[in-house]
């Protein structure tokens, strides 16, 4: 089995900053790209970032410039720096790892940004 547990959501008003993570453990043999993605009420699921093993990230258009993803792989834990936050940013972030094995989804941890 494989557990990805996220932390560091929460709430915060328009214009700071958050950090979640993802912490990815159990029966993982090589994981290949690790990214986050999220939804909003009404909204399908939607990318925000990925990170490859090698390092090579892709984000949103709606996120440049505010977000940054990045990876541990001895932890296998990958982090979102998420700054200059807006209320259109409220959604809940799930972590979503690429693996040999498969792909898996955390449980989501909701992101909440006040005006």
């Amino acid at each position: 089995q494989v557990q990805l547990v996220e932390s560091g959501g929460g709430l915060v008003q328009a214009g700071g900053s958050l950090r979640v993570s993802c912490a990815a453990s159990g029966s993982i043999r090589v994981i290949y790209v690790m990214g986050w993605y999220r939804q909003a009420p009404g909204n399908q699921r939607e990318l925000v970032a990925t990170i490859t093993s090698g390092g090579t990230t892709n984000y949103a258009d709606s996120v440049k410039g505010r977000f940054t993803i990045s990876r541990d792989n001895a932890k296998n834990t990958v982090y979102l720096q998420m700054n200059s936050l807006k209320p259109e940013d409220t959604a809940v972030y799930y972590c979503n790892v690429a693996a040999s094995r498969g792909t898996y989804w955390g449980q989501g941890t909701q992101v909440t940004v006040s005006s």
